[in-house]
C-alpha cells in the first residue's frame, strides 16, 4: 500500500524535501566555487576537482546543521 506524500517514487510525493534540496544546492555551489578558485589559482585540474568535492561534502554537513 502506497501512502500519498511518502517521498517514494510510487507515492506521488517529492523525492527530496525542500530543506534537503536547499542543503544540496548550497553545498554544490560551495564546491563549484572552491573548485573554480583552486583552478584559477593554478592548481592542476585533479587537485581543483578534489578541493571542490571535499568542500561540497563538508558543505552538506555544515548546511545540514545550520538550516533548521
Amino acid at each position: 500500500m502506497s501512502r500519498s506524500g511518502s517521498g517514494r517514487p510510487g507515492g506521488g510525493g517529492p523525492l527530496l524535501t525542500q530543506r534537503a534540496a536547499l542543503v544540496f544546492l548550497l553545498a554544490a555551489l560551495a564546491g563549484a566555487g572552491a573548485g573554480v578558485l583552486a583552478a584559477l589559482a593554478g592548481s592542476a585540474w585533479p587537485v581543483a576537482v578534489s578541493a571542490g568535492a571535499g568542500t561540497a561534502a563538508s558543505g552538506v554537513l555544515f548546511f545540514k546543521e545550520i538550516i533548521g
